[in-house]
């Protein structure tokens, strides 16, 4: 049985260890954190990635989310700017980071393995055994496979180890790696009873969103334009439309993060039997949504080109071939998107709106033909 070891536990790791088990192999799962399971908010899980986690037996993950009110881009005061449906744009299914977790590590096999360290019983899964509390500093490989502290060997490691990646680092010492985007990020979860479809709310040198999560809750997010370290509050949206103010306020606990990605070109996503995945390889700003959906997609891709071949050399260049450049032009579009929304020029704000509400218009007309 071919053997894994798999280097963060976030969604990209744990999905990244579903894949390889229902491959066959045997995965172990390193993770720093003295427990398994997820912080954040909310995520937004797309076609793509839902069609991923069906093909790998995730339950509970619907294939689309329907809003029953509009929803769209509007300004701070709630007018308009241009509707979801006029664009035709496709629909995420919107689920809390932990929900969205623990789906996924519902499909590790059951556990036969001995409890290592001092993790907790039910953190220990059959086929996937997890180990928390332990902090990976360096990784070495050789013809036969890759050895993590001098002491865990596998024949194949998969770095799922964040925007900060210590595997990155050991891999390629003078890439530029994470770069502050100029904007911190507020999100929440509100428990509150809102009539409205969602959608997202650009001003100047801020922008504010939010969406139904499948459990009736909303999560929410705002940004604005403030340097790194910056500790804050999201006053900023206190005078913009309903239900913004009222989100905020329904909100028990808001986190707040600087927003980094990863400089470009990216590296290799491969390095012998070392693997990128997520974050560590292409981690991108929030605009696009895609950030856990392509860990979810390269999870699936490593899974599917292991699968097309038994030769593990051409499997790994096959993922990066793929995942690579898909992922390239997603760090570079939401890098571009972020700028146009974050922007504080008025000119180029009225230029902005005035593109996606004609865009808009179009897109209507054509669908009605």
């Amino acid at each position: 049985m071919w053997t894994a070891i798999v280097v963060g536990a976030g969604i990209g790791g744990v999905t990244a260890a579903v894949a390889l088990q229902r491959c066959g192999w045997r995965v172990t799962v390193l993770e720093r954190a003295p427990e398994l399971g997820e912080v954040g908010a909310g995520i937004s899980v797309w076609p793509s990635a839902v069609a991923v986690l069906e093909g790998l037996g995730v339950k509970g993950v619907e294939k689309a989310a329907v809003r029953a009110k509009p929803a769209g881009m509007r300004k701070p005061d709630g007018r308009w700017v241009v509707g979801a449906a006029e664009l035709g744009v496709e629909i995420p299914v919107m689920i809390h980071r932990t929900q969205l977790h623990d789906l996924i590590t519902a499909e590790f096999d059951d556990p036969e393995h001995t409890k290592p360290f001092g993790m907790a019983a039910g953190d220990r899964r059959g086929g996937v055994t997890v180990w928390t509390g332990y902090e990976v500093v360096g990784v070495e490989q050789d013809g036969e496979g890759v050895v993590v502290n001098g002491e865990l060997r596998a024949e194949l490691l998969v770095a799922a180890d964040g925007v900060r990646s210590v595997v990155r680092k050991g891999l390629y010492p003078d890439y530029a790696g994470p770069r502050y985007s100029g904007v911190s990020a507020y999100r929440g979860i509100a428990d509150v009873a809102v009539d409205d479809g969602g959608g997202e709310t650009w001003g100047r040198g801020q922008l504010f969103g939010f969406a139904r999560l499948i459990d009736g809750r909303f999560y929410w997010y705002g940004t604005v334009n403030q340097p790194p370290g910056t500790t804050s509050e999201p006053t900023a949206f206190a005078s913009w439309h309903a239900p913004i103010p009222q989100l905020i306020a329904a909100t028990e606990t808001v986190l707040q993060n600087d927003i980094y990605d990863l400089t470009t070109p990216l590296v290799p996503f491969v390095q012998g039997r070392i693997v990128l995945l997520g974050d560590a390889a292409h981690a991108m700003t929030p605009y696009l949504g895609r950030g856990a959906c392509s860990a979810i997609e390269d999870a699936g891709a490593l899974a599917r080109h292991l699968q097309n071949t038994s030769d593990l050399t051409t499997a790994l260049a096959a993922y990066d071939a793929e995942r690579r450049p898909a992922t390239t032009k997603l760090v570079k579009r939401s890098r571009s998107i972020g700028r146009l929304s974050q922007t504080e020029n008025q000119l180029l704000r009225t230029l902005r709106d005035g593109l996606f509400g004609i865009g808009g218009k179009l897109m209507s007309l054509r669908a009605r033909k």
